[in-house]
Protein backbone atom coordinates (compact mmCIF):
# COMPACT_ATOMS: atom_id res chain seq x y z
CA UNK A 1 0.00 0.00 0.00
CA UNK A 2 1.37 3.61 -1.00
CA UNK A 3 0.56 4.80 2.52
CA UNK A 4 2.46 2.00 4.53
CA UNK A 5 5.20 2.29 1.88
CA UNK A 6 5.15 6.44 2.33
CA UNK A 7 5.63 5.62 6.37
CA UNK A 8 8.38 3.56 5.85
CA UNK A 9 10.47 5.20 3.80
CA UNK A 10 9.59 8.98 4.57
CA UNK A 11 9.51 8.64 8.54
CA UNK A 12 12.99 7.52 9.18
CA UNK A 13 14.89 9.41 6.49
CA UNK A 14 12.89 13.02 7.80
CA UNK A 15 14.74 11.75 11.56
CA UNK A 16 17.94 11.31 10.36
CA UNK A 17 17.10 15.02 8.55
CA UNK A 18 16.26 16.62 11.91
CA UNK A 19 19.00 14.64 13.55
CA UNK A 20 21.35 16.16 11.16
CA UNK A 21 20.27 19.22 12.02
CA UNK A 22 20.22 19.37 15.39
CA UNK A 23 23.67 17.61 14.77
CA UNK A 24 25.21 20.80 13.41
CA UNK A 25 23.94 23.07 15.61
CA UNK A 26 24.42 21.60 19.18
CA UNK A 27 27.13 18.59 18.04
CA UNK A 28 29.79 20.45 19.89
CA UNK A 29 32.02 18.37 17.72
CA UNK A 30 30.86 14.65 18.73
CA UNK A 31 30.76 11.98 15.55
CA UNK A 32 27.35 12.02 14.22
CA UNK A 33 26.54 8.51 14.57
CA UNK A 34 27.76 8.63 18.60
CA UNK A 35 25.32 12.06 18.56
CA UNK A 36 21.99 10.35 16.78
CA UNK A 37 22.59 7.43 19.17
CA UNK A 38 22.35 9.66 22.42
CA UNK A 39 19.56 11.69 20.54
CA UNK A 40 17.69 8.84 19.34
CA UNK A 41 17.51 7.28 23.07
CA UNK A 42 16.12 10.38 24.18
CA UNK A 43 19.00 11.20 26.07
CA UNK A 44 19.14 14.87 24.62
CA UNK A 45 15.76 16.90 23.74
CA UNK A 46 16.71 17.53 20.23
CA UNK A 47 16.11 13.98 20.30
CA UNK A 48 12.60 13.94 21.05
CA UNK A 49 12.25 16.69 18.33
CA UNK A 50 13.18 14.90 15.86
CA UNK A 51 11.39 11.85 16.13
CA UNK A 52 7.98 13.72 17.36
CA UNK A 53 8.87 16.03 13.82
CA UNK A 54 9.76 13.27 11.56
CA UNK A 55 6.39 11.54 12.73
CA UNK A 56 4.46 14.78 12.31
CA UNK A 57 5.58 14.77 8.42
CA UNK A 58 2.25 11.74 8.54
CA UNK A 59 0.32 14.73 7.91
CA UNK A 60 1.67 15.58 4.85
CA UNK A 61 1.63 12.06 3.78
CA UNK A 62 -1.63 11.95 4.33
CA UNK A 63 -2.87 15.23 2.65
CA UNK A 64 -0.86 14.28 -0.63
CA UNK A 65 -2.59 11.26 -1.08
CA UNK A 66 -6.06 12.35 0.06
CA UNK A 67 -5.97 14.85 -2.37
CA UNK A 68 -3.97 13.81 -5.13
CA UNK A 69 -4.83 10.13 -5.42
CA UNK A 70 -8.36 10.50 -4.15
CA UNK A 71 -9.15 14.35 -5.07
CA UNK A 72 -10.47 15.21 -1.39
CA UNK A 73 -9.79 18.23 0.20
CA UNK A 74 -8.06 17.82 3.53
CA UNK A 75 -10.94 18.95 5.71
CA UNK A 76 -12.51 15.70 4.87
CA UNK A 77 -9.79 13.65 6.71
CA UNK A 78 -10.83 15.49 10.31
CA UNK A 79 -14.33 14.81 10.37
CA UNK A 80 -17.69 14.59 8.44
CA UNK A 81 -18.88 18.37 9.12
CA UNK A 82 -15.92 18.45 7.41
CA UNK A 83 -13.38 20.48 9.46
CA UNK A 84 -12.03 20.82 12.99
CA UNK A 85 -15.28 20.86 15.57
CA UNK A 86 -13.05 22.91 17.92
CA UNK A 87 -15.03 23.00 21.35
CA UNK A 88 -15.34 19.53 21.29
CA UNK A 89 -11.72 18.74 20.91
CA UNK A 90 -11.21 21.20 23.79
CA UNK A 91 -13.91 19.51 25.60
CA UNK A 92 -12.21 16.13 24.77
CA UNK A 93 -8.81 17.39 26.37
CA UNK A 94 -10.37 18.25 29.74
CA UNK A 95 -11.83 14.83 29.91
CA UNK A 96 -8.89 12.72 28.74
CA UNK A 97 -6.84 14.74 31.36
CA UNK A 98 -8.80 13.89 33.95
CA UNK A 99 -10.04 10.07 32.84
CA UNK A 100 -6.64 8.64 32.12
CA UNK A 101 -4.74 10.54 34.32
CA UNK A 102 -7.13 8.65 37.11
CA UNK A 103 -6.50 5.17 35.55
CA UNK A 104 -2.96 5.79 35.85
CA UNK A 105 -2.96 6.97 39.56
CA UNK A 106 -5.08 3.81 40.21
CA UNK A 107 -2.67 1.93 38.15
CA UNK A 108 -0.13 2.28 40.96
CA UNK A 109 -1.86 -0.16 43.22
CA UNK A 110 0.44 -2.56 41.07
CA UNK A 111 3.51 -0.85 41.86
CA UNK A 112 3.65 3.15 42.12
CA UNK A 113 6.89 4.50 40.34
CA UNK A 114 9.70 5.84 42.61
CA UNK A 115 8.67 9.63 42.23
CA UNK A 116 12.23 11.67 42.57
CA UNK A 117 13.89 15.07 41.39
CA UNK A 118 13.80 15.99 37.99
CA UNK A 119 16.37 14.64 35.53
CA UNK A 120 18.59 17.04 34.41
CA UNK A 121 17.46 19.63 31.59
CA UNK A 122 14.03 18.75 32.43
CA UNK A 123 12.59 21.83 31.72
CA UNK A 124 13.86 21.80 28.29
CA UNK A 125 12.66 18.40 27.60
CA UNK A 126 9.09 19.67 29.39
CA UNK A 127 9.08 22.93 26.98
CA UNK A 128 9.79 20.39 23.63
CA UNK A 129 7.28 17.67 24.95
CA UNK A 130 4.26 20.44 25.04
CA UNK A 131 5.31 21.73 21.53
CA UNK A 132 6.03 18.65 19.74
CA UNK A 133 4.05 15.99 21.24
CA UNK A 134 1.02 17.39 20.34
CA UNK A 135 1.65 17.47 16.64
CA UNK A 136 3.08 13.79 16.59
CA UNK A 137 -0.36 12.65 18.02
CA UNK A 138 -2.32 14.54 15.87
CA UNK A 139 -0.31 13.58 12.62
CA UNK A 140 -0.68 9.27 13.46
CA UNK A 141 -4.26 10.14 14.21
CA UNK A 142 -4.72 12.16 11.01
CA UNK A 143 -2.75 9.13 8.92
CA UNK A 144 -4.49 6.00 10.76
CA UNK A 145 -7.48 7.18 11.41
CA UNK A 146 -7.92 9.78 9.42
CA UNK A 147 -6.81 8.60 5.73
CA UNK A 148 -6.18 4.63 6.14
CA UNK A 149 -9.42 3.98 7.77
CA UNK A 150 -11.39 5.63 4.89
CA UNK A 151 -9.18 4.40 2.45
CA UNK A 152 -8.92 0.66 3.42
CA UNK A 153 -12.93 0.96 4.76
CA UNK A 154 -13.91 1.89 1.72
CA UNK A 155 -11.83 -0.35 -0.51
CA UNK A 156 -13.65 -3.50 1.34
CA UNK A 157 -16.80 -1.80 1.97
CA UNK A 158 -16.28 -2.75 5.59
CA UNK A 159 -16.03 0.39 8.40
CA UNK A 160 -14.86 -2.90 10.92
CA UNK A 161 -12.32 -3.60 8.12
CA UNK A 162 -10.83 -0.48 8.48
CA UNK A 163 -11.03 0.06 12.34
CA UNK A 164 -9.42 -3.38 12.77
CA UNK A 165 -6.47 -2.72 9.95
CA UNK A 166 -5.51 0.51 11.07
CA UNK A 167 -5.19 -0.63 14.40
CA UNK A 168 -3.06 -3.59 13.42
CA UNK A 169 -0.73 -1.70 11.89
CA UNK A 170 -0.60 1.52 14.58
CA UNK A 171 0.64 -1.48 17.43
CA UNK A 172 2.69 -2.94 14.58
CA UNK A 173 4.63 0.35 13.59
CA UNK A 174 5.63 0.68 17.32
CA UNK A 175 8.15 -1.46 17.32
CA UNK A 176 9.44 -4.99 19.47
CA UNK A 177 7.12 -5.27 21.98
CA UNK A 178 5.39 -7.72 24.55
CA UNK A 179 1.98 -9.07 23.68
CA UNK A 180 0.71 -7.18 26.84
CA UNK A 181 2.21 -4.10 25.30
CA UNK A 182 0.87 -4.80 21.82
CA UNK A 183 -2.35 -5.39 23.00
CA UNK A 184 -2.33 -1.87 24.78
CA UNK A 185 -1.50 -0.03 22.09
CA UNK A 186 -4.39 -2.40 19.60
CA UNK A 187 -7.05 -1.85 21.39
CA UNK A 188 -6.01 1.74 22.36
CA UNK A 189 -6.40 1.88 18.19
CA UNK A 190 -9.65 -0.27 17.83
CA UNK A 191 -11.47 2.58 20.79
CA UNK A 192 -9.82 5.50 18.34
CA UNK A 193 -11.19 3.78 15.33
CA UNK A 194 -14.54 3.07 16.94
CA UNK A 195 -14.81 6.66 18.21
CA UNK A 196 -14.59 8.22 14.77
CA UNK A 197 -17.67 6.44 13.51
CA UNK A 198 -19.56 7.19 16.82
CA UNK A 199 -18.46 10.44 16.81
CA UNK A 200 -18.15 11.78 13.28
CA UNK A 201 -14.78 12.60 13.39
CA UNK A 202 -11.11 12.39 15.09
CA UNK A 203 -11.11 15.04 18.05
CA UNK A 204 -11.76 11.90 20.77
CA UNK A 205 -8.81 10.02 19.15
CA UNK A 206 -6.73 13.05 19.07
CA UNK A 207 -7.58 14.31 22.62
CA UNK A 208 -6.93 10.71 24.11
CA UNK A 209 -3.67 10.34 22.47
CA UNK A 210 -2.51 13.63 22.74
CA UNK A 211 -3.03 13.21 27.00
CA UNK A 212 -2.09 9.63 27.14
CA UNK A 213 1.41 10.38 25.72
CA UNK A 214 1.63 13.99 27.26
CA UNK A 215 1.42 11.93 30.54
CA UNK A 216 3.85 9.07 29.58
CA UNK A 217 6.50 11.37 29.41
CA UNK A 218 5.85 13.80 31.65
CA UNK A 219 5.78 11.89 34.71
CA UNK A 220 8.67 10.27 33.19
CA UNK A 221 10.49 13.47 33.71
CA UNK A 222 10.57 12.64 37.79
CA UNK A 223 10.33 9.28 37.10
CA UNK A 224 13.56 7.85 35.83
CA UNK A 225 13.66 10.25 32.85
CA UNK A 226 12.81 10.15 29.32
CA UNK A 227 15.18 7.57 27.89
CA UNK A 228 13.94 5.20 30.18
CA UNK A 229 10.54 5.16 29.12
CA UNK A 230 10.96 5.03 25.67
CA UNK A 231 12.93 2.07 26.08
CA UNK A 232 10.16 0.34 27.69
CA UNK A 233 9.14 -2.34 25.36
CA UNK A 234 7.26 -4.24 27.79
CA UNK A 235 4.20 -4.30 30.50
CA UNK A 236 2.28 -6.59 32.69
CA UNK A 237 -1.01 -7.70 31.44
CA UNK A 238 -2.33 -5.94 34.31
CA UNK A 239 -1.12 -2.92 33.76
CA UNK A 240 -2.48 -3.27 30.38
CA UNK A 241 -6.12 -4.21 31.75
CA UNK A 242 -6.19 -0.59 33.96
CA UNK A 243 -4.78 1.72 30.90
CA UNK A 244 -7.27 -0.03 28.48
CA UNK A 245 -9.79 0.26 31.68
CA UNK A 246 -9.23 3.83 31.10
CA UNK A 247 -9.18 4.30 27.06
CA UNK A 248 -12.72 2.55 27.29
CA UNK A 249 -13.96 4.58 29.72
CA UNK A 250 -12.97 7.68 28.08
CA UNK A 251 -14.33 6.48 24.95
CA UNK A 252 -17.92 6.22 26.38
CA UNK A 253 -17.76 9.32 27.99
CA UNK A 254 -16.57 11.23 24.49
CA UNK A 255 -19.51 9.34 22.82
CA UNK A 256 -21.81 10.84 25.63
CA UNK A 257 -20.34 13.92 25.30
CA UNK A 258 -20.65 13.75 20.83
CA UNK A 259 -24.27 13.22 21.65
CA UNK A 260 -24.26 16.43 24.03
CA UNK A 261 -22.65 18.53 21.30
CA UNK A 262 -25.59 16.99 18.53
CA UNK A 263 -22.80 15.81 16.65
CA UNK A 264 -22.74 14.72 13.10
CA UNK A 265 -21.78 11.42 12.86
CA UNK A 266 -22.13 11.46 8.66
CA UNK A 267 -21.23 13.07 5.66
CA UNK A 268 -24.16 15.46 4.65
CA UNK A 269 -24.64 13.62 1.33
CA UNK A 270 -25.30 10.21 3.35
CA UNK A 271 -27.34 12.26 6.10
CA UNK A 272 -29.55 13.96 3.25
CA UNK A 273 -30.07 10.14 1.98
Amino acid sequence: MLAVSAFVLVVPLAAQAFLGLAWLVFGQGRAFGQYSASASAYDLPEGVAATHLALSTLLLIAWLLHRYVHGRDAEWLVSVQPGWRMRYLVVCLGLAAVVLNAALWASFVLGAPDFGPPQPGWLTFLLVLLITSPLQAVAEEVFFRGYLLQAIGSASGRAWVGIVATALLFAFFHGSQSPALFAHRFVFGLLAGWLVLRTGGLEAGIAAHIINNLFAFGYALFTGGLAATKAVSEITWAKAAFDIAGFALFALVAVWMGRKFNLATTTPQLAQK
